[in-house]
């Protein structure tokens, strides 16, 4: 299922604080990018962001994007910013 274009504007919204952020159709859903660093994307109406050293204390939720693609973690409270 492809992501809204409702949800996709929301997450953005929610992210506007941060600077330099870009948002990349990619196949129905949306890579997200800091400063041009591939960072997360939004897949599904999830917010999901790659599991990486700095953010592994979280312990969050890990969710597969698609068929083959490695873990991600779900940011499930994305009402707060």
């Amino acid at each position: 299922m492809a992501t809204s274009k409702e949800y996709k504007d929301f997450i953005l919204e929610q992210l506007d604080l941060l600077n330099n952020i870009t948002c990349k159709a990619m196949m129905g859903e949306f890579l997200l990018y800091y400063n041009n660093i591939l960072f997360g994307g939004i897949d599904d109406n999830r917010l999901l962001v790659k599991i990486v050293d700095t953010n592994k204390k979280y312990n969050m939720n890990k969710q597969i994007p698609y068929e083959s693609a490695k873990p991600m973690y779900l940011v499930d409270d994305v009402d707060n910013k």
